[in-house]
């Protein structure tokens, strides 16, 4: 069932990502090209405010072309650990450090052509800073939602929330803290 490399071709060398190709042996014995990007990975952060409101951010994403609402993420930096980005990230872009940050899931949002993993952690006891560093470019606002369940599925259901990394993270959040 696994494929063999049988070589890699580097295409594209960018900021975010690399896109190779390769060359694989399949099961069958027949050969074929796989295109892959590969990424360092990502950290996304559901934090919770002390009304129970979730923290989110607004921000203009160019390869939908439309202001999407979010939870606060970022891309992990080389070596950084997932715990130290997530922490890092939310505060550069709410301005907020978690006392307390729970991992909640890790997944591949693309495992059909990239490397790319998503590390979800619940962020609470929210500490106001006044750090607060946005990468250059990035414009964000932040929005405050509900963070009850019925609230967070009507958001999905209307079209508020599209990001696949949000809907998971909302929903596997309150869902969780329904078991505990």
């Amino acid at each position: 069932m696994e494929e063999k490399t049988l070589s890699s071709k580097y295409l594209y060398d960018g900021n975010i990502f690399k896109l190779r190709v390769d060359q694989v042996s399949l099961p069958n014995g027949k050969k074929s090209k796989r295109e892959i990007i590969e990424h360092r990975g990502a950290v996304a952060i559901v934090p919770y405010d002390e009304e129970g409101n979730i923290i989110c951010v607004k921000q203009y994403r160019k390869a939908v072309e439309q202001v999407v609402l979010e939870i606060p993420a970022g891309r992990l930096e080389e070596g950084e650990n997932p715990e130290e980005c997530a922490r890092r990230e939310l505060q550069e872009e709410t301005g907020f450090y978690p006392a307390e940050l729970k991992p909640v899931c890790s997944f591949y949002p693309a495992v059909g052509y990239s490397t790319e993993i998503i590390h979800i952690y619940k962020a609470e006891k929210l500490q106001k800073t006044s750090f607060m560093q946005r990468d250059e470019g990035e414009f964000i606002e932040i929005v405050k939602i509900p963070g009850k369940k019925e609230a967070i599925i009507d958001l999905i259901q209307k079209g508020d929330i599209t990001d696949g990394k949000t809907i998971i993270g909302l929903m596997l959040t309150v869902f969780m803290e329904e078991r505990e």
